[in-house]
């Protein structure tokens, strides 16, 4: 898990596993987004899963999945929601944290 801030309110991951959560609840992160559709790839954990255990951690969860289609105006409205309604600090995470990066960037000309 290669966690990289943004700024102080939001972070980007590549894909965590339901064990990395403990550590993430650790580091203070109240709220945890997946840019990542489920099955992507074979091997990744499902979203449930990770929002499963999150919850249990008493972390708030979103699910924003961002496909091959890139960044579609439906998902960067889906994470503006997701910035208004979630706690911060915020973790976004996908394969790599670029897409949770690039969508991330889309909102900040929307919200200003």
């Amino acid at each position: 898990m290669d966690i990289r801030a943004i700024n102080d309110e939001y972070s980007v991951s590549g894909q965590i596993e339901v064990e990395d959560l403990d550590a993430i609840a650790n580091l203070g992160f109240k709220s945890i987004v997946c840019h990542r559709p489920d099955h992507e790839q074979p091997d990744q954990p499902e979203f449930s899963a990770i929002a499963a255990r999150a919850k249990e951690l008493g972390i708030e969860v979103a699910h924003v999945p961002v496909g091959s289609m890139g960044v579609t105006a439906e998902a960067v409205h889906g994470m503006v929601d997701a910035l208004d309604e979630l706690p911060r600090p915020m973790l976004g995470y996908c394969r790599s944290g670029a897409r949770s990066t690039k969508i991330y960037e889309q909102t900040q000309h929307i919200r200003g």
